[in-house]
This record gives structure tokens, C-alpha cells and sequence, in this order.
């Protein structure tokens, strides 16, 4: 008996029918002569905010790391388990990535749960309540400003969330090295779920930018012919 989710079995008839056949060339290529994907993507493992669907990609031109917030930890090398940091160390030092991009988007669980410091834990392990614990000195921020609207503070933390990943990215001595030489760049980006909106970390500033989409460049057609 066949075990999965029956929509998963008819999203893989239709992937087979339509995706994998157009790209039937360039996945035997990729098996044949591995990943060498340019740009790495941290994301949230949000459903809604899928890297791959957002940015278009085809097969083999990102290399994904999603968690909950969009987050990376700092550097710690103390013999723990450490996902996220292997994933980084994977695509820096092996596959030798050219671009990381930290892709937050709106209405995030992950930072809302950090908002909501009277939540209660959702197992006794309260795994999610330690991750959110990485912002926790900025959620007490901007959860202090009365000013602010509830949206307006979700909005604020899911940001500067982003610029928290960018700055512990740094603190990875592979990041920072090869940064400083020019071989690899940071990039912050915010995808809005609501409109689809794209908005892109100013890398001077720290603003957050929505660039204009008729200047934005236009991914050529494939020549690729599709396999018979």
C-alpha cells in the first residue's frame, strides 16, 4: 500500500507530467555532475513563503536553508548539533556560493511567538520558545514601544530579524574572510504574503527598499527542448 497524502501523490503525477518533463535534460545533468547553485537562501519555513516559488527558480539554481524565523544563530563551535550552521558550511566552503540572501517574510508564527511572551510553550521541550530566544533582547524593544501598533511591531521584528541573521552570518569566520575579499555578498530581502511585494535590504543603510518592478531584470526563456 502506497503511504502519503493522496494530494501529494497527485502533485507528483502533475510534476512528473509538466516540471520534470520540461526539465528532463537539466535534471539528468545535475544528477550526473552535482549542485552548483550561486546563491544560497535562508527562509522561513513558512508554506507561504517558498524561496523557489518566489524568486522563480529552476532546479539547481538555489541552495535552501529553512527554519523558523528565517534565523541563523552565532558561531558556535562547541561540538553540539548545529543544522543551520552546517547547512551555511555546506554551502560556503563546498559548494562555494557566491550570494546569501536572508529572505524574511510578513505575518511570521515564528516572530509573533517571539512578540508574545505570555504564550504558553507548545510541547514541555518549548523548542521554539528557545529558538525565538535568539531575539529576544530586540522583541523586548519593540514590544516596549507603545507607540507602535501591533502590526507595526510584527513588521518591525520580522526586519530587523533579518539584519540579526546578516550580522551572525558575520560572525562565521568562512562568511566574514571570504566577505571581506569580495567572493561572497549579504543580502537582506522581506516578502510581503499579503500582496506579494518584495522588499530588499538597502546593504549601506539597513532600509528596507521595494524596487521597482519595471526596472527589475527578466528571467530569459529556456532554449532547453523538452525531452519526447
Amino acid at each position: 500500500m502506497v503511504d502519503l497524502p493522496d494530494t501529494l501523490l497527485a502533485g507528483y503525477r502533475n510534476f512528473m507530467a509538466s516540471d520534470f518533463a520540461d526539465e528532463r535534460m537539466r535534471y539528468k545533468e545535475l544528477a550526473d555532475q552535482g549542485q552548483t547553485p550561486e546563491t544560497m537562501v535562508i527562509a522561513c519555513c513558512d508554506s507561504r513563503a517558498a524561496p523557489e516559488i518566489i524568486f522563480n527558480t529552476r532546479p539547481g539554481e538555489i541552495f535552501v536553508l529553512r527554519n523558523v524565523a528565517n534565523l541563523i544563530p552565532p558561531y558556535e563551535p562547541d561540538g553540539e548539533y548545529h543544522a543551520a550552521s552546517a547547512a551555511l558550511e555546506f554551502a560556503v566552503q563546498s559548494l562555494k556560493v557566491k550570494h546569501i540572501v536572508v529572505l524574511g517574510h510578513g505575518r511570521c508564527g515564528g516572530i509573533k511567538a517571539a512578540l508574545d511572551t505570555d504564550s504558553s510553550p507548545l510541547s514541555p521541550g518549548d523548542f521554539i520558545g528557545k529558538w525565538m530566544s535568539l531575539l529576544a533582547p530586540a522583541a523586548e524593544n519593540v514590544t516596549s514601544n507603545t507607540l507602535m501598533t501591533q502590526t507595526e511591531r510584527q513588521t518591525a521584528l520580522e526586519r530587523i530579524s533579518i539584519r540579526f541573521s546578516l550580522n551572525n552570518l558575520r560572525s562565521f569566520p568562512c562568511v566574514d574572510i571570504l566577505e571581506k575579499k569580495g567572493r561572497l555578498s549579504l543580502h537582506g530581502a522581506w516578502f510581503d504574503i499579503s500582496t506579494g511585494e518584495l522588499w530588499v535590504m538597502d546593504s549601506q543603510t539597513g532600509d528596507f527598499i521595494r524596487p521597482d518592478t519595471d526596472e527589475m531584470p527578466v528571467q530569459p526563456e529556456s532554449n532547453e527542448t523538452p525531452a519526447a
